[in-house]
């Protein structure tokens, strides 16, 4: 829990002061040219409490969003409904770094380390998708190809909802949206029920 400052406000963690230290620096003078030293300079803080929050400057950019996944991937062992985790997902979403970082990764120079990460995470949510439809009965190839589509339909969601302006309008009806394209394309991946 955070102390309240003089003001009365409860003070930023050092995760969010660090996030938010770095997100200035990137925009100032780009991701590469950006050092964790400069990042934990910005933010008053360790080096070594940067690395209590975050194992890499990439992290800073996907930290929340890796949380979400994380549940997701936990979720999606318990359910028969790939479709229901996801938009569970998107309750609640709310604007952040990843939001920041895809609206303005050409400012910052992250274009092409954003888009490494998000086909790591993408992939990775699309393998625990796929053995989720064989564990309900799907063949391989359904699976995979069921998997990489629900997935790309999340990935896609929260690509449109940022550079739509993030905050402005909730993600679920976006995903929603992507998720009825799956399924148009792809009827056996329609919502059960």
């Amino acid at each position: 829990m955070t102390s309240p400052s003089r003001s009365g406000r409860p003070r930023a963690s050092s995760r969010e002061t660090l996030a938010e230290a770095a997100c200035e620096l990137f925009l100032e003078q780009g991701y590469e040219s950006t050092s964790v030293l400069d990042i934990t300079t910005r933010a008053g803080v360790s080096r070594s409490s940067f690395f209590n929050y975050f194992a890499s400057k990439a992290d800073i950019l996907w930290a929340t969003f890796d949380e979400r996944l994380e549940a997701v991937l936990t979720a999606l062992a318990d359910t028969a409904d790939p479709r229901g985790v996801l938009v569970a997902l998107a309750a609640d979403f709310e604007p952040d770094t990843l939001a920041l970082g895809i609206t303005q990764a050409t400012a910052m120079g992250i274009s092409d380390e954003l888009e490494r990460e998000r086909a790591v995470r993408q992939g990775r949510l699309a393998q625990s998708i796929a053995a989720r439809l064989r564990a309900g009965g799907a063949d391989g190839l359904f699976a995979d190809v069921g998997g990489a589509s629900l997935s790309g339909a999340l990935f896609a969601a929260i690509w449109r909802w940022a550079q739509d302006g993030a905050g402005r309008t909730d993600l679920r009806p976006i995903l929603e949206r992507a998720l009825r394209a799956v399924a148009a394309t792809s009827p056996e991946l329609r919502a059960p029920g």
